[in-house]
């Protein structure tokens, strides 16, 4: 037996619900967890091609969350559209130098980066690769870990909104951008559930 063998090579299965480890079936049949009762699956089914599909929408939706207005600003000096780029930098220029670090690391360097790291994951897994398996696995709980964090990108938005509201002196509204900005946060954090790190492990001695 190898040193580094994972469960599956073993024939063992981890549930996905309780994390219970369980004998596989001899027939390949899908069996059920003795604790919990759910499927039990040898890997995600689809786990990669459904982690692609989630962060190509992503990176698609990624451009408008950046180009177009997330927010419109009313007063009686006229109308101005913010976007989150557009933002970082007014603040920057008003001297909220802290707060444009905080807007520009929660909603563009973030997402970025959590959708290269997801992108690494499936292209190595996709190919079977034993390429840093260890440090893969802690890039993958890194992105769980910053995923937990990920709705603050729309609350800074919702902060950025409350600083601008002054009552009969301005008001704001939401704009298109915001709708897909959202829609990224929520696509990373599935893509980020749909891939199964077990597959980390999987690998073909060739690419290892």
């Amino acid at each position: 037996m190898k040193p580094d063998a994972s469960a599956h090579q073993l024939g063992l299965i981890s549930c996905t619900a309780c994390g219970e480890l369980s004998r596989a079936r001899p027939d390949a049949a899908l069996g059920r967890c003795r604790r919990c009762g759910a499927i039990l699956h040898p890997r995600k089914p689809h786990s990669i091609q459904r982690t692609w599909a989630l962060l190509i929408a992503s990176l698609i939706l990624f451009i408008p969350a950046n180009t177009l207005p997330v927010m419109r600003t009313g007063s009686i000096f006229g109308t101005v559209d913010h976007t989150i780029i557009g933002g970082v930098i007014d603040l920057w220029k008003s001297g909220s130098w802290d707060l444009s670090i905080i807007v520009f690391v929660a909603s563009i360097a973030v997402p970025i980066l959590k959708m290269l790291a997801l992108g690494l994951l499936a292209a190595t897994a996709q190919m079977r690769s034993g390429w840093r398996r260890l440090q893969r696995a802690r890039l993958y709980r890194l992105v769980e870990a910053v995923g937990h964090w990920s709705m603050l990108d729309i609350f800074v938005v919702a902060l950025l909104v409350a600083l601008v509201q002054f009552g009969n002196l301005a008001q704001t509204r939401p704009e298109p951008g915001i709708i897909a900005f959202g829609a990224v946060v929520v696509l990373t954090m599935l893509a980020s559930a749909g891939f199964d790190p077990r597959l980390i492990w999987d690998y073909d001695e060739k690419n290892g």
